[in-house]
């Protein structure tokens, strides 16, 4: 069995190094940090151009929960759109409800803007109540695959729950683990639940190439390092390709 590996990433340099250590798919998200966000229109463009494997952009246009405004919802059709204009293959979306269920009615309307490209429902479904009826409306709607830790903080954690949705969707619906996966358990993950989708940052810093530079102030928190950049690691990527072959 064939085990696909999508990296998710938020700069070009990333891209690079992504597609260098093996991924099979890229996610293009803003902000890691939090989470993954949406990615600009011009990250999409430039990622189309020097992308040799499938790209998905997350549609999320904000931080925190994932129970939308309309006005967040208009936004991410727009996003939808930008991502079809600059050519990409897929989207990552994920939207509730109040009560911690699929919001089908918005799900619909984002997969139907989509039409044409692939579509991932993203770890919204570890927030979910009833995972499995999250799982019928996820399916109902279209969506090609779920992302999902198995409902705890990390996929190591999951596997159970992970191995239960492979076993309830079976042909319908791939089942991606995603969330601490590393050369050290993606095998372990791999075996215990059945599936054949991975996710993962691989992710580390380099150090800024400036020379000279006033550090007192700071462009956001004090407690983030403006001079680390995160970008993915080359080497992690390809210790975990050498560990699930």
């Amino acid at each position: 069995m064939t085990i696909q590996l999508e990296v998710c990433i938020d700069n070009l340099e990333s891209l690079h190094y992504a597609q260098q250590g093996g991924a099979s798919r890229i996610e293009l998200c803003s902000s890691l940090a939090l989470g993954g966000l949406t990615p600009s229109a011009g990250f999409m463009q430039l990622a189309a151009k020097h992308a040799s494997i499938p790209v998905y952009a997350m549609i999320r246009p904000r931080q925190g929960d994932f129970l939308f405004s309309s006005d967040d919802v208009e936004i991410m059709l727009a996003d939808i759109h930008a991502a079809k204009l600059a050519q990409l293959q897929g989207v990552v979306i994920g939207v509730l409800t109040k009560e911690g269920h699929i919001d089908s009615d918005i799900l619909n309307s984002l997969v139907k803007e989509a039409n044409g490209l692939g579509v991932t429902f993203h770890r919204a479904i570890d927030q979910c109540i009833d995972p499995m009826a999250a799982l019928d409306n996820i399916m109902a709607a279209g969506c090609e695959r779920i992302l999902t830790s198995g409902l705890q903080a990390n996929a190591l954690d999951g596997v159970d729950m992970i191995a239960e949705m492979v076993k309830y969707c079976g042909e319908r619906l791939s089942i991606m683990a995603g969330a601490g996966v590393t050369a050290t358990n993606a095998k372990h993950i791999i075996t215990r639940t059945g599936i054949s989708e991975i996710h993962l940052s691989g992710k580390s810093t380099r150090p800024s190439h400036m020379v000279q530079f006033a550090n007192q102030a700071h462009m956001g928190s004090a407690d983030i390092d403006d001079f680390s950049i995160p970008v993915t690691s080359v080497e992690k990527i390809s210790a975990v390709i050498n560990a699930i072959r």
